[in-house]
């Protein structure tokens, strides 16, 4: 329990409420079919003007938020320091509004928070790691025999040390060769 891997962040998103949203975003979507750019862009839309009115995120970033305390705790939160136009870009998402509760600009801004070329970047590893555990094992990292993110953590390291060249750190061929990914097909 005191190993190095409490060092590094943890994913906070759940196997459980991740498949629903990516369903969501992902309705109606066929690559390749005519509109589906269009479709795809309609389905983000609507999960992030949804997403905003879910509890946790109101508790977390309440409507009473000015809109630059609002963008301020999403670049926060996010990690990211945004650069002045990004910044203002976010903030007016709300126009002249003193208040962040405008759902549509709550989830405007957040969608350019989500987006945000930096938060791409320093997130990248951690979000391929946890893609192993959801579209491989169907579970959190913390579940199972791993109830403190060390295998998540191992990855997660493993992967940094490659540069995030997922084949020369054998991370998809060690998911796939794992015995509880070939349990779930069989004895």
């Amino acid at each position: 329990m005191n190993g190095a891997h409490f060092q590094l962040p943890v994913p906070i998103i759940r196997f459980n409420e991740f498949l629903p949203d990516t369903q969501k975003i992902g309705q109606g979507v066929i690559v390749g079919q005519a509109g589906w750019e269009q479709q795809l862009e309609s389905n983000k839309q609507s999960f992030t003007t949804e997403f905003v009115q879910r509890a946790r995120f109101i508790t977390a970033l309440p409507a009473s938020m000015t809109p630059a305390e609002f963008v301020d705790k999403l670049f926060m939160n996010a990690g990211v320091k945004p650069s002045a136009s990004e910044r203002a870009d976010a903030t007016n998402e709300f126009g002249s509004a003193t208040t962040s509760a405008d759902t549509t600009a709550r989830a405007r801004a957040l969608r350019r928070m989500a987006e945000n070329s930096t938060l791409t970047q320093q997130e990248f590893n951690r979000a391929f790691v946890l893609m192993q555990y959801f579209g491989y094992l169907r579970r959190d990292p913390n579940d199972g025999s791993d109830t403190d993110y060390s295998g998540y953590d191992f990855w997660l390291t493993k992967l940094n040390q490659f540069n995030g060249n997922f084949v020369n750190a054998e991370l998809v061929k060690a998911f796939i060769t794992s015995a509880e990914y070939r349990q779930r097909f069989g004895p």
